[in-house]
């Protein structure tokens, strides 16, 4: 079992997955990096495993799948997983850590938006399309925190329970 295995979920990350695999190895050391690759045309699994990470593959298409299969196959303490596609930071992750660690929090969910996030992201029309997605879920639903962004892909120790259920 490891202590911390970071999951990554990637699908045509090869511009972004070395970055975000080396800075988690720097700031997380005792990690265990998971990349799972989901069918990736860009090499996105060659460049992670040289970058240091554990790579599996997922062939069924989709998030889902992937986040599905990366529970059924990884026992830890502490679940962090975050996007490929370096539109998080990294620094918090071991406080983030701690708290799951050491004070029993079950889940910590982080945050990009509060970030650099729209001034570094320089896809065209991703910035656009988050803003109208996060504003209509907020809106729909009224949300009281009008920059909660719901799909977030940074997430740490989602309930052990659920990703590998066993006796506490």
């Amino acid at each position: 079992m490891d202590k911390i295995a970071v999951l990554i979920p990637c699908y045509n990350e090869s511009k972004t997955i070395k970055k975000v695999v080396e800075d988690y190895k720097r700031i997380l050391p005792e990690a265990t990096i998971y990349v799972y690759d989901n069918n990736s045309s860009d090499g996105t699994d060659e460049i992670a495993r040289k970058a240091g990470a554990v790579v599996r593959y997922e062939y069924q298409q989709g998030k889902g799948n992937v986040i599905r299969r990366m529970f059924r196959e990884i026992d830890a303490e502490c679940y962090i997983m975050t996007d490929g596609d370096d539109t998080y930071p990294v620094e918090p992750t071991p406080d983030m850590a701690k708290m799951v660690l050491e004070q029993g929090v079950d889940m910590v969910v982080g945050d990009r938006l509060s970030s650099t996030y729209f001034t570094e992201n320089k896809r065209p029309f991703h910035n656009f399309g988050n803003s109208l997605v996060r504003k209509s879920i907020n809106s729909l639903f009224k949300s009281l925190a009008p920059h909660w962004e719901s799909y977030t892909g940074s997430w740490y120790n989602i309930e052990t329970n659920v990703a590998n259920p066993r006796p506490k």
